[in-house]
Formats: C-alpha cells, structure tokens, sequence
C-alpha cells in the first residue's frame, strides 16, 4: 500500500491564546464558570483580562485540534491543518507557529481578510485546572471552503475537534470534512473536546459521531455525560459501540482504552501539575501519532499518557521541542 501523503488532516479554530494564574476568588467575583470553556464576545474578555491581576504568560498559538496537530507533527507525524484567520496579527502569529512546526495549512489560500483571528483566554487556578473564555472571532465562519479535499483525501485520519458544533457554520463544515473522509475512505478520528460541549452541544457531537468513528477521544467526564452513565466503565461500553477505537482519559487515575476487542488500562504517570490546559490535546496528538506509525492501542496509550503529564508541568498547552523528544526516548527508546 503507498504511503498517505499525512498522517492526520486536521480541522479546528484558530486562536491564540493569553493564559493567565488566577483564583478560584477571582473566577467567582468576575462571574466565570470554573474548568469550562465558555464562548464570549470580545468585550467580555478584554474586561476579564483587565481585571485579572495574576501572573500572565506569553502568547501562545491554541485552539484544540491545532494544539492536537502541534504535538503530532513535533513528535514527527506528518499533518495538514484547516481553519480560518484573520489577516491580522493574531492571525499572522498563529500561521508562523503552525509553520515553524512543520505543519502544512490552507492559511495561504484564506486569510479571512474580514473579522478578527480567535482568541483564548486561559485562567490557570492553584489546582492547576484551566478555565478558558473564548473569543472564536472569524473561526466562527469556519465553513467548507476551508476544507481542502485534495490534501485530506492524501491523509490517513481526519481529526475533527467537539468545539466546532458550539457554531452552525463551524458544525457544518466538520459534517462536510466527515462526509469527504468517507467519499475517500479517510478513516475519522473524533474528540468531544469540553464537559461544555456535552451539557450545551450534545445534539451536535452526536451528529458528528453519526454511526461511529474509527477513533474516539474524551475524558471521563465527557464520557459520562454524554452517556447518563454513572460510571467510566458503564459509559464506555456504550461508546465503544460506536468507536473502533476508544481512548477515555481519567486525569491522576490514567486512561481507558478500547482496542476493538478489549480494555486496556493505561498506567498514570504521578506529576505535580501546575496547568493542565491542553492535557487533552496532547493525549489526541501522541496517541494519534503511536497508531499511525505502527504502535499498537497499548503502547500509543504509553505515549500519551507520559505526553499529557509532561505538559502539565509546565505551563501553557504546547511542549517545548526537547520535551517531546524526551517523551519519545523514554516510551519508544
């Protein structure tokens, strides 16, 4: 069989994030739902970044899915990403971020002169759980011209991110990409992306899960929410029916993965986690890149495990390049 030109064609927002430690005081004061993402308009975030009085960190390149591809491609797969920015400095940082590290993109075919490039604020609280208050700007018109059928048919997944069923557009463009995957026999990768998008957008993951997925991603309480289930092992017998493949996180307890014919418990690796936003992301991003590159559910479940507690030590959802590099020296040798 010849080789895929990509391993995983990506879509998703584009945003830059700002990430900023804060309280849980804080957080009550100024209103905001703890550990959710929540969709805001471009005031209500510049006021919560005004207001906030804790340490703030660097800009960094973010949306789920993108953050997804930034780990798969710096562990050495190969991706192409589609979303939609602005052709503004947001925009211009976020196209270079995805460049430098090695992932192809359709920026150069839609800047999205109009509107603005999304953007993420990300408050870190002592427990190191991420609240996040969403600007989606133009990502909010993600639409199907976005989608480059030539390159995701070269691709052997389509990783599709749960935040695009909070926008009509964006809902319609991640059924369009799953119906080009299936005209190309493109196999489909799938994560819920927020408990958030469970409790306002079910109707909508439930759409883009259709009949099932050869790859599932989502944490425990995702899992248990979208199902009713009352525990992690009920909730993903239900999903494993509609997943060739099943990956539920389970934060300090490891992750659950279904193989197609039995579960796997994947071991934790003890940290002391400091931020934990894009632990999730990052699971995606290995784990996707073990299966695409000969490894089986066990051993992609290793990698993703010592990937995402890598991360969280550190702040910020993207790794630095010699952090991947150990994560792959100490799992694959």
């Amino acid at each position: 069989m010849t080789a895929k030109k990509y391993d995983v064609y990506g879509v998703g927002n584009a945003l830059v994030d700002t990430e900023i430690e804060t309280t849980d005081e804080q957080l009550r004061d100024l209103g905001v739902e703890k550990g959710l993402m929540t969709l805001v308009d471009e005031a209500r975030q510049e006021t919560l970044i005004d207001a906030l009085t804790g340490v703030r960190h660097r800009l960094t390149g973010g949306g789920s899915a993108a953050n997804t591809i930034h780990a798969l491609a710096q562990l050495g797969g190969r991706c192409y990403y589609s979303c939609r920015i602005a052709d503004d400095d947001n925009g211009r940082f976020f196209a270079e971020d995805m460049r430098a590290a090695g992932v192809a993109t359709n920026v150069h075919t839609d800047k999205g002169t109009d509107g603005r490039t999304g953007t993420c604020l990300v408050m870190i609280t002592p427990d190191a759980e991420r609240t996040m208050n969403t600007n989606l700007g133009i990502s909010a018109n993600l639409s199907p011209d976005q989608v480059v059928e030539a390159e995701l048919a070269a691709a052997e997944y389509l990783y599709v991110e749960g935040y695009l069923v909070s926008t009509p557009n964006s809902l319609d463009t991640a059924l369009y990409a799953r119906a080009l995957a299936g005209k190309h026999g493109v196999k489909t990768a799938f994560t819920f992306s927020d408990p958030a998008m469970v409790q306002y957008c079910k109707d909508g993951l439930d759409r883009v899960l259709g009949e099932g997925v050869d790859l599932l991603l989502c944490n425990e309480a995702e899992a248990k929410g979208f199902t009713g289930a009352d525990s992690v092992e009920e909730a993903g017998d239900i999903l494993a029916q509609r997943a060739g493949v099943l990956a539920i996180t389970c934060g300090s307890r490891g992750s659950r993965v279904w193989d197609g014919a039995a579960w796997l418990d994947i071991a934790p690796h003890p940290v002391k986690a400091i931020d934990t936003n894009g632990a999730g992301d990052m699971f995606a991003g290995a784990f996707l890149y073990g299966i695409t590159h000969g490894l089986g559910c066990e051993q992609a479940g290793n990698l993703a495990s010592l990937g995402s507690a890598t991360l969280v030590t550190h702040f910020g959802a993207r790794l630095h390049p010699a952090g991947f590099a150990e994560v792959k020296q100490t799992v694959l040798g």
